[in-house]
């Protein structure tokens, strides 16, 4: 069996996921069989597996980090909230029902048991399981029910590496602090200490690690710069909130509006317009004036219904839809898709309560939740075109538009030949249920060029895909620059993996 090391945080959005996304690449670098895991995910960014299983969007990067297919077994349970005190749990890659958080918690004890099953089968296959924590790993109301942190790293006989975030400010309580919440039999699983995110002179912090390894008897390992010139996807909402609302049009460029919905999932889908130099990405929630904007996209969600009801509450359905009469392009993936429809209906409950509400009216579509989900990658081409499409579907709603009015052609679903049709595309209205679908520069140079034309200058013919395997080595180089990575193998007693 291979051996563990665990990636634990004093707290949530502390950089968990990417020192474990640069510990992946490093060790797949040394020819070591490496695979990443997380007893429990609580995220709307998932994504779908080559065999149709949905898991945490983390560890499917981490994956792709290790230079391995992503597996559900890497993120047995998936959290994917669709309120604040409830959400769907996806077990094994598969959705079994919504559960409030209060219920959730009564007893974990069944989850655990499938977690340990899943990490046992990589433990099998792999020389070396890196394990991302959840969250703070000092949750101490809610320690008995936590399986993603140290009962996890108990059962897997991992010691444990904790991560701080210096840019938050307080870092030195941070550390301290979640020491002083663990018991001996937890905190002496934890052999070093990562401070992340640092700016400035890191000779004015050399009396900071000396407090902190004297204070805490544990050795700081190294201290990790933050920056701006690596793209690695993240895992939650937290790294947009901060940018949301916050910019400004610039001209002379491709100008993109995202609404941010209260429960907007995959947002992964816009990373690729980050590598295009000639488009802005702009995340809303306030309503304003869209006329400067060249495109408008309404994202995926987790919960269609509550948040085209927000959509309307807000004021944003009357701005969108007079926009779109205006001429401008208005595009929608996943939910955001069926709210462009006339109307969405829920005769099972499936979200919620109310039966029926009436969409934006910019595609004369009707949505039906139906119970089953649907997971699948998929292939095939636009009927518009010839380019090809790639992406993967995660919904529970089926739509259906006039016949002759689908905009791509589905010829491989989970690797299967298949003939079946998605989407909608006519002048500057567009809709899909494809998640990822601007990854493949084809498809998002054919939407840029549809938009904005003139504006679209220096084309980045590169695949989002083969960008992003660029980024995870550019983290391990950056890892490996700012850590002591012979000592973090001694202490994590890894010399021999």
């Amino acid at each position: 069996m291979g051996k563990s090391l665990a990636i634990f945080g004093t707290a949530s959005d502390v950089g968990k996921s990417i020192i474990a996304t640069a510990l992946c690449r490093i060790f797949a670098d040394r020819k070591i069989k490496v695979a990443p895991f997380k007893a429990q995910n609580m995220s709307n960014n998932s994504f779908v597996t080559l065999d149709g299983y949905e898991m945490g969007v983390a560890q499917a990067i981490q994956a792709f980090a290790s230079r391995i297919a992503p597996s559900y077994l890497m993120n047995p349970v998936l959290l994917k909230p669709s309120s604040d005190v409830g959400s769907q749990v996806v077990l094994n890659g598969k959705p079994i029902g919504n559960v409030k958080a209060k219920d959730y918690f009564k007893n974990t004890d069944f989850l655990f048991e499938q977690a340990k099953k899943g990490f046992n089968l990589l433990k099998d296959k792999y020389e070396l399981v890196v394990i991302e924590g959840a969250g703070s790993c000092a949750e101490v109301n809610l320690k008995g029910r936590d399986f993603a942190n140290f009962k996890m790293a108990h059962f897997a006989n991992a010691n444990v590496l904790l991560i701080a975030d210096i840019d938050k400010g307080g870092v030195f309580a941070q550390i301290v602090g979640t020491l002083e919440c663990l018991d001996k039999k937890d905190r002496d699983l934890i052999k070093g200490i990562i401070i992340n995110k640092f700016r400035g002179d890191i000779s004015l912090f050399e009396d900071g690690i000396k407090f902190i390894e004297e204070k805490t008897k544990l050795p700081v390992l190294g201290v990790v710069p933050y920056f701006r010139d690596i793209l690695i996807d993240s895992e939650d909402s937290l790294s947009i909130n901060s940018l949301c609302d916050k910019t400004e049009i610039v001209k002379n460029a491709i100008n993109i509006a995202i609404i941010k919905l209260p429960h907007i999932s995959n947002f992964t889908d816009f990373s690729a317009f980050l590598i295009e130099d000639s488009v802005r990405v702009h995340y809303l929630s306030k309503p304003k004036d869209l006329s400067l904007y060249d495109a408008v996209i309404v994202p995926g969600t987790k919960s269609t219904i509550s948040d085209l009801k927000w959509i309307k509450d807000t004021g944003w359905d009357r701005l969108i839809i007079d926009y779109a009469n205006k001429g401008g392009y208005v595009f929608g993936i996943c939910g955001g898709y069926q709210m462009l429809g006339r109307v969405v209906e829920d005769e099972f409950g499936v979200e919620s309560n109310k039966k029926t509400i009436d969409g934006l009216g910019l595609i004369d579509a009707k949505t039906t939740l139906e119970k089953q989900k649907v997971l699948t990658n998929i292939e095939g081409f636009l009927i518009n075109g010839n380019i090809p499409v790639y992406g993967y579907e995660i919904h529970m709603g089926k739509t259906i538009i006039p016949k002759g009015n689908s905009a791509v052609r589905i010829v491989k679903r989970n690797q299967r030949e298949c003939d079946a049709y998605d989407g909608f595309l006519k002048k500057n209205i567009w809709g899909f249920y494809i998640h990822g679908i601007f990854d493949d520069y084809k498809f998002r140079h054919f939407f840029l060029e549809s938009v904005a034309k003139n504006k679209f200058k220096n084309k980045n013919r590169v695949n989002y895909k083969d960008f992003r395997d660029e980024q995870y080595d550019k983290m391990a180089n950056l890892f490996l620059r700012s850590v002591d990575f012979d000592k973090l193998l001694k202490v994590m007693e890894l010399q021999n993996v």
